[in-house]
């Protein structure tokens, strides 16, 4: 059983967190809220997302798991103003999802979850450099970066406490700097990795430009972003794959 109603802004910010890496996935259902782990295609991005049933107006379930395809969900969701509430409703029998907004009514296929790949663990990683950065900050080193490269390497300087981004292109090269001051907090450590910029475009695309963005980061190790959604209520926790730089 699953019935919820929830803001049509709250959803489709959870929405728009996990599509920017996959197109379908399962969505695990408890009563503490639901739940999205997916790997995209290339196993070099994954993106975990926990919704809290204190993120929707109301929130009933006993449990299960259920397989969407994200863009027709995204697209019935985006029929709604941001302030308008969206009721949904699992039909086990049928295995489709009633969506009702303001009126509209959609009935909504469900894809098996058997058919989707398998979800994978979220690595414990120990990473020497943390700090927390704001969303902007994130959004101007990628845009940056892309007007020079299609890769962009992220470090921390240990010694100068500060936190770097560089981009090299055929002719032209970013480099951006970020100290202590800069950033929201920066726990030192000495880092630097390499990674495609397409996917970081994509990420950046969902990451909000006033959230507090928790960055790990290592020595040619994956980069982990967190970030909270829903005043606090949803979390996502991005990590994607370094390229490995040969000598």
């Amino acid at each position: 059983m699953f019935k919820a109603i929830v803001s049509a802004d709250t959803l489709q910010d959870a929405l728009d967190s996990v599509s920017v890496l996959v197109d379908e996935c399962k969505i695990n259902l408890d009563e503490e809220g639901l739940a999205i782990r997916a790997v995209d295609p290339a196993n070099v991005g994954m993106v975990d997302l926990e919704l809290s049933a204190d993120a929707f107006e109301s929130y009933e379930s006993d449990g299960g798991l259920i397989g969407v395809n994200l863009s027709r969900l995204e697209d019935i969701a985006g029929m709604a103003d941001s302030d308008q509430l969206v009721d949904l409703e699992l039909d086990e029998e049928t295995r489709k999802l009633h969506i009702r907004i303001d009126g509209l009514e959609y009935t909504l296929a469900l894809i098996d979850p058997d058919s989707i790949r398998d979800e994978a663990d979220l690595p414990d990683l120990d990473l020497p450099a943390e700090f927390v950065i704001e969303g902007a900050d994130i959004d101007r080193s990628v845009t940056a970066a892309d007007m020079v490269s299609d890769h962009i390497a992220l470090g921390v300087d240990a010694d100068a406490e500060e936190f770097y981004v560089e981009a090299e292109g055929d002719t032209d090269d970013v480099h951006l700097t970020l100290g202590r001051d800069d950033l929201i907090s920066l726990s030192a450590g000495d880092a630097h990795s390499l990674f495609s910029l397409d996917y970081l475009k994509d990420m950046n695309k969902a990451i909000p430009k006033d959230a507090e963005v928790t960055v790990e980061l290592g020595e040619e190790f994956p980069v982990k972003m967190h970030f909270e959604f829903a005043e606090g209520h949803g979390r996502v926790t991005y990590m994607l794959a370094p390229r490995i730089q040969s000598d």
